[in-house]
């Protein structure tokens, strides 16, 4: 009878590590989306950025950031997301978002040149991206409540921005593990 009872404790064990082993990777398949969103918004602040080039405005846009979180809560909320890690999320996008829009700046400015680009129209063109891209973000924040608020969110997250950094290829643009990483920040729940 012992024997059988160290038997069982083995396969349990084993049992045990493999849910484990599969939960952490079905987190980190399933956060996908967020991430591949979050690298899209990235990619926008490129354009971001070649606007404010272009018109000489500041990085900072205090009431325009405001606005945006009021937004997204409002969306949030709506589909059954908290207020506030709906808003400390967004903060999060958007820091990351203003610190791709630095770099890209102060790269340009030392090269005395941006790249060569069609004229951007922040208004008209890459307000609706993001508009499209905020609507995205809040459908995988739903989509991902229940791995948000585990304790192994962090790790979850980090590993999958890890999977999107391992088959994207990174060109020097804005999209790098400090960006996600500080664009994602906000997503865990406490």
């Amino acid at each position: 009878m012992q024997f059988n009872s160290w038997r069982l404790a083995i396969v349990a064990t084993f049992i045990l590590s493999e849910i484990g082993t599969s939960y952490a990777q079905n987190a980190v398949d399933r956060l996908q989306p967020l991430v591949e969103t979050t690298a899209h918004r990235l990619m926008i602040g490129e354009q971001v950025a070649l606007a404010k080039w272009d018109s000489g405005k500041a990085v900072e846009d205090a009431p325009r950031e405001a606005h945006v979180i009021q937004d997204a809560v409002k969306d949030g909320v709506a589909k059954g997301l908290d207020d506030a890690s709906v808003s400390s999320f967004f903060n999060a996008q958007i820091e990351a978002n203003k610190f791709v829009q630095y770099a890209l700046l102060a790269a340009w400015s030392r090269a005395g040149k941006a790249p060569e680009h069609a004229p951007v129209d922040l208004v008209k063109n890459i307000r609706p991206q993001l508009d499209e891209v905020q609507k995205s973000l809040i459908a995988e924040l739903v989509d991902t409540v229940e791995i948000r608020k585990s304790k192994t969110c962090r790790a979850d997250i980090a590993r999958a921005v890890g999977k999107y950094l391992s088959t994207h290829a990174q060109g020097g643009g804005p999209i790098t593990s400090e960006t996600l990483d500080r664009a994602l920040a906000g997503a865990c729940m406490p």
